[in-house]
């Protein structure tokens, strides 16, 4: 692509350094051109670490009429504020899931990204997950049937550190990796949400996010979702357990690129063949070649879309589906009921 897009990043923890950056840099038509933090130290780290420029405040990054781009790798609770001002200063932006913490703050987002015009959209690189992709090539050749009911899960042992500790910062596991496995089971199921229940914990000692977590997900017709997100768990249940009228698929594991991005390649990324997932029917099992993953799939996306070439992939209309649901499941938490997300 011609006349690459000038990308700022906002923040510079493991988000912003480990995969933005990274995935930003592998990505033709759009060029990273500066990173903003408050610290003095992180922006001689940036200069260093990434040669380019050094904002020292959000401000005098959406102050630059060079950005074309801003990407928000900044804490949950400010996703919110600080896409809804890059939004009005005429920026493109794309945010770190989870996209906000509830249904007002989506509406302020959505009313500025209409007034504004511009791409507004969130990275899900999940979607881009090898294991995910496997299954729904399992799902679209026909080998499942009609899913009937799903369990998703993805566990640790041991509490969140800084912000990640801290609830009314978006702190804890539902949203974090508790967005991607949620974004995940209603792209499985596109049926409407009926109701919402959830079962939490709050367990360890100083912090007051969720230790332990299950949301289950009712959809009209049927269909039975369940997210189990834990973190004080020292055993790791399988990441997909999809159950059909004509097969149920297994998978342990996670995806790979994770780490074989750390290690600067991230195309070299494949998983071994012992964490292939099983497909069992009435014939048998057989094993399952895990589709490598792509989330460079990703930006090139917003590439494509800031080129005219294309449309978003995560969409505002999904990410309003997932911010209903999690509303719903803290609801349920306060009150012990099932919850039906708003429309």
């Amino acid at each position: 692509m011609s006349n690459p897009k000038n990308v700022a990043i906002i923040g510079y923890g493991n988000a912003g350094r480990s995969f933005h950056a990274y995935l930003i840099g592998q990505t033709l038509g759009l060029k990273l051109v500066g990173i903003a933090s408050r610290d003095a130290s992180t922006r001689q780290r940036i200069e260093q670490d990434q040669n380019v420029r050094a904002y020292d405040s959000f401000e005098q990054t959406l102050a630059d009429p060079a950005v074309d781009l801003v990407v928000i790798a900044t804490p949950h609770d400010t996703h919110a504020a600080y896409a809804t001002a890059a939004l009005r200063a005429g920026k493109n932006v794309v945010v770190e899931k989870v996209i906000c913490l509830n249904h007002d703050e989506f509406e302020q987002l959505q009313s500025a990204q209409t007034s504004s015009g511009k791409l507004l959209t969130v990275f899900h690189n999940r979607r881009f997950d090898g294991d995910w992709k496997t299954v729904c090539a399992l799902r679209d050749r026909g080998e499942l049937g009609e899913i009937q009911w799903a369990e998703m899960a993805w566990n640790r042992h041991g509490p969140w550190r800084g912000w990640r500790g801290v609830r009314d910062r978006g702190g804890g596991r539902l949203y974090d990796l508790g967005a991607h496995l949620l974004d995940q089971m209603l792209l499985l199921f596109p049926q409407p949400v009926v109701g919402v229940c959830a079962s939490i914990q709050r367990k360890w000692p100083g912090f007051d996010v969720e230790s332990q977590s299950m949301l289950t997900l009712h959809f009209e017709g049927g269909g039975v979702g369940i997210i189990d997100t834990g973190c004080m768990t020292s055993y790791q249940k399988p990441r997909f357990h999809i159950v059909a009228t004509k097969a149920t698929f297994v998978k342990f594991g996670v995806d790979p690129q994770e780490e074989a991005m750390k290690a600067g390649n991230i195309d070299a990324a494949r998983e071994p063949a012992e964490l292939y997932g099983k497909l069992y029917t009435d014939e048998g099992e057989r094993l399952i070649p895990t589709i490598p993953g792509r989330w460079r799939n990703l930006y090139e996306n917003v590439a494509a879309v800031l080129s005219g070439q294309a449309q978003p992939i995560v969409t505002l209309d999904q990410m309003r589906r997932l911010i209903g649901v999690l509303d719903a499941a803290f609801e349920s938490e306060r009150t012990g009921r099932m919850i039906r997300p708003r429309a």
